[in-house]
């Protein structure tokens, strides 16, 4: 099969335009692809997914051990003929400045996949060379195998950058993007808008494609890609449920839709069945659940239709204070509070479970990975337990929490955070259970408990 990670020098290089590009072009080809992406992002996978029409994996070596990255990508490449695994940030970028965790790198090595590195060459030539070989040179196990340079003049300019290259570095050139070749993506405050809220992409991802294949090799991209599947004996995510089967509501739409296609899977390993409905289409919380996730998204860009829909406020208040199970995170988070003010003043009622109302700012609040320890009486995640998570987010929370629900530890700080009320979890924070799946188990348990 074919195998690889698409990095970049550093972020804003391309590697979502040549990915979901190059993505179309193969499956013109008639090939199967499969999207993965490089740490926490929630919004380049929508891409991949609209484009493969399977649902794409996020894989990170800061929240989830080696042995689950590798289980990932093999269960997720049993039927397919290409794993494209897109990076983050630059290639070396992850948690620490010292080594590479949590990079695109990390990765490559974990899953033994060769790396297309794409690097912007404007305004450079044999400088470029530079560049590619530092990359080269600052790890003994980057297995780097092509570049494809972007950002170029003209193909005069592409002949220079790909001769200095393959000279200095002796891997091939096997590919370029001209300046303004393919029309931009739009972007807000959290990176790329949604797939979900942009309805039919295709024409979209077509006119990628074909920019892409007018200057990329597509087969020699192929040829220098192949790698070895790879072979996982048990994992994670090989259950055998003892418990009866348990109900989840999950809000899933284009106000709340940022979340991990391995919680998803984690739940129905433990015996799970998931039940998606929509508080932007005004659905009420389905009548079998037993428990009930709301996670991320941009609730404050439909903050004038949430506050209308009465139908989904009253069912999703009503299931809180009935003492479902509740997990809500950062858009969950935010839903669940007083109200909602935009960046122009606008004050938009919510569900007043908790007190207090969240502010967007013009100023990032929060970014980077968090090591998660629980507090008595989470039924999530007690004191005794820890998991990881990510946390992204330009909204601050004001008021005054009864209980934190846990401690939250990053790079530069270490608090408490989130809210804690009986059976509802609430905070900022993202959870990947994969990270620790006795979450999941806790989480059924608390659902089957709370029906007795």
């Amino acid at each position: 099969m074919n195998r690889f990670v698409l990095a970049g020098t550093g972020s804003g290089v391309g590697k979502t335009t040549f990915t979901i590009g190059i993505m179309r072009a193969l499956m013109k080809r008639g090939l199967t692809v499969q999207g993965f992406k490089c740490g926490p992002d929630y919004i380049d996978p929508t891409y991949h997914t609209a484009v493969t029409k399977r649902p794409s994996r996020n894989i990170d070596s800061f929240m989830m051990g080696h042995d689950v990255i590798r289980a990932i990508v093999a269960r997720a490449s049993r039927d397919i003929d290409v794993a494209m695994i897109e990076g983050v940030m630059g290639f070396y970028d992850g948690k620490s400045p010292l080594s590479n965790e949590g990079s695109a790198a990390d990765i490559s090595e974990i899953t033994e996949s060769p790396v297309i590195l794409i690097v912007n060459a404007a305004s450079m030539a044999r400088s470029v060379a530079a560049i590619v070989k530092g990359f080269q040179l600052l790890d003994d196990n980057a297995n780097i195998v092509g570049v494809i340079a972007n950002q170029l003049g003209s193909k005069s300019h592409f002949d220079i950058v790909k001769t200095a290259i393959e000279k200095e570095c002796g891997i091939p050139v096997i590919g370029y993007l001209p300046k303004d070749a393919v029309p931009p993506m739009p972007s807000r405050h959290l990176g790329l808008v949604p797939a979900i809220e942009r309805g039919d992409l295709d024409s979209y991802f077509d006119s990628l494609a074909t920019a892409i294949e007018e200057t990329v090799d597509i087969e020699q991209l192929l040829d220098i890609t192949q790698a070895q599947a790879i072979e996982i004996t048990a994992s994670i995510f090989d259950v055998q449920p003892e418990k009866p089967e348990v109900h989840i509501a999950v809000a899933k739409d284009a106000a709340f839709n940022f979340y991990y296609e391995e919680n998803f899977e984690l739940l129905r390993a433990n015996g799970a069945t998931l039940h998606f409905f929509s508080p932007l289409q005004n659905e009420e919380v389905p009548i079998e659940a037993q428990g009930l996730y709301i996670g991320g998204g941009f609730p404050e860009e439909f903050a004038g239709q949430l506050a209308k829909n009465e139908k989904a406020r009253t069912s999703i208040q009503n299931a809180i204070n009935r003492g479902l199970p509740t997990l809500a995170e950062c858009g969950g988070f935010m839903y669940l509070t007083e109200e909602i003010v935009d960046r122009g003043a606008g004050v938009y009622p919510m569900l007043g479970v908790i007190p207090g109302r969240v502010r967007m700012q013009d100023k990032r609040a929060a970014l980077g990975y968090r090591e998660i320890t629980g507090v008595a009486g989470n039924f999530l995640i007690d004191e005794k337990t820890q998991a990881k998570g990510h946390e992204f987010h330009y909204s601050a929370y004001e008021g005054e929490h009864t209980k934190p629900a846990y401690f939250s530890k990053g790079r530069f700080r270490a608090q408490q955070e989130g809210y804690l009320h009986q059976n509802l979890v609430a905070g900022f924070t993202h959870f990947h259970f994969a990270s620790n799946p006795q979450l999941v188990e806790n989480w059924l348990t608390a659902c089957l408990e709370d029906e007795q």
